[in-house]
């Protein structure tokens, strides 16, 4: 579907050191939705590798629900997020 303009659905989920669990949080992100769902894990991700926390605070923006979460994290703190990605079957004609 080339007219999605990269729509992805997501839903994250976020392990805390100690057990705790934040989510899931399902969010949308494409080329129109303004939405930190793939920030957030690039991010985490450079975390892992060494890099120092420059972000604390990301918005996940679910439209299909009219929902917007806002999440302040300290990647000290947080074991793992999985990232969920819903993925749309291309029909063919």
């Amino acid at each position: 579907m080339a007219d999605d303009k990269g729509l992805t659905n997501h839903e994250i989920t976020i392990a805390l050191a100690g057990g705790a669990m934040l989510g899931p949080f399902r969010a949308t992100w494409s080329t129109e939705i303004i939405s930190d769902v793939r920030e957030l894990t690039k991010d985490y991700d450079a975390f892992l590798q060494g890099g120092e926390q420059k972000r604390f605070k990301y918005h996940l923006h679910d439209p299909s629900t009219h929902v917007s979460h806002s999440l302040l994290l300290d990647f000290n703190h947080v074991t793992a997020i999985y990232d969920r990605v819903v993925l749309h079957e291309r029909h063919r004609d």
